[in-house]
């Protein structure tokens, strides 16, 4: 397991101090490698990484199957949950022993974009996949024993004793959750928040509506939860492996769909099923075909489709701009519509209330050096999420 070089997690690391879990390019095994994390610079933090986890995202970027995604070595991960060891300059709403997520999808609080009630980008520190270096002066806070740079990926870098952020991608957890309830904060930094924001916010799920979800990894089980908080009385969940069902009906759905047992289109299916459609359809592959059948699967005059996967295809829009005018609508979410440090604490606090199963949802634990292992759990389909105790 990776070193604990501190005496406490309110010690401070020595600059040419840490270990990571690197991966020196695309399909290549990580390697637990001894680095050196920099000192926070101005509206950095430094934090210790307690738990992280293992999202699809980081699948597809250890792939390399998006050429934004090339910057090598690299430290991925972005699901997480750490204390802060040390603040940077100018930072004022954290401090050393600060439990905190990191959001890939960071909020500066500043910029119009911010400021805006219509999105929860923000203008600098939205998700850029194709940033590798800190906001800050263009560069890594990571290097070998040797000096040579290792690149940040999604604004937070994860699978690392330590890593170094910008202020605006941490949210501080206002409450003060034992052991067994801190490592499932983790989930916050992406699935769950994604799944869950994309019933509340982009859906905006309503009592007694209906719901079909596509794809049933973390993020659709998400929001399942989601949409069952919310009242829906109908919700379908459409997956080719049916191993998923079991834990699917645990999550709120009510109703199953394998696409492989019949040659009937999964949208025909379901509208047989819902007297012509769903209120909406959330699409969590990332995968064309996929997100056609999602849109054609809700109601026509006020279906809605929510985009969620990510699509690394170059493939456009499988829609004639025709079909929009029956009163369809589709739309994309990032972070499902959270904005992180504004917003994520109520959403912890609501987890902690036990309105969310975020327990659920890690079928996995395994300490950091088995990390390989959990990304080849995740790639054969038969992990959720897979928590690694750093």
């Amino acid at each position: 397991m990776i070193k604990r070089r501190l005496s406490s997690i309110h010690g401070h690391l020595n600059d040419d101090d840490g270990e990571a879990a690197v991966v020196r390019g695309p399909n290549q095994p990580f390697l637990i490698e001894q680095i050196r994390v920099d000192p926070p610079q101005k509206m950095e933090v430094r934090i210790k990484i307690l738990y992280t986890s293992i999202c699809h995202t980081d699948l597809s970027a250890w792939k390399g199957e998006n050429e934004a995604q090339q910057a090598f070595p690299r430290i991925l991960g972005h699901e997480a949950v750490g204390v802060v060891e040390s603040v940077g300059e100018g930072v004022r709403e954290l401090k050393e022993g600060d439990h905190v997520v990191p959001i890939f999808n960071g909020e500066c609080g500043e910029c119009v974009y911010c400021k805006s009630q219509g999105t929860n980008l923000c203008e600098t520190f939205r998700v850029n996949p194709l940033k590798s270096v800190m906001q800050n002066d263009g560069k890594s806070r990571f290097s070998t024993k040797d000096g040579h740079p290792i690149f940040h990926f999604l604004n937070t870098s994860t699978f690392t004793e330590y890593s170094v952020l910008d202020s605006a991608c941490l949210v501080k957890l206002h409450i003060h959750p034992d052991a067994s309830t801190l490592k499932n904060m983790t989930l916050l930094s992406c699935g769950v928040s994604t799944g869950v924001g994309a019933a509340w916010n982009v859906a905006n799920v309503q009592p007694g509506s209906s719901v079909a979800i596509f794809g049933l990894g973390a993020v659709g089980l998400a929001a399942s939860q989601g949409a069952r908080a919310r009242g829906a009385s109908k919700i379908i969940g459409v997956d080719r492996n049916p191993d998923k069902f079991l834990i699917g009906k645990t999550m709120g759905m009510t109703d199953f769909i394998n696409p492989k047992d019949s040659p009937k289109p999964v949208h025909e299916r379901v509208r047989e099923m819902t007297n012509g459609g769903v209120d909406h359809s959330f699409e969590c592959v990332g995968d064309a075909g996929v997100l056609r059948e999602a849109f054609l699967s809700t109601h026509d005059g006020w279906g809605k489709t929510i985009i969620i996967g990510v699509h690394p295809s170059p493939q456009t829009l499988p829609l004639h701009p025709m079909e929009l005018f029956d009163g369809r609508s589709i739309i994309g979410t990032t972070f499902g519509g959270y904005k992180g440090k504004t917003q994520l604490p109520d959403l912890a606090k609501a987890c902690m209330r036990g309105v969310l199963n975020l327990e659920g949802l890690i079928s996995h634990e395994l300490p950091m050096e088995n990390i390989n292992e959990a990304f080849q759990l995740l790639k054969d389909g038969k992990a959720l999420r897979c928590l690694l105790h750093v």
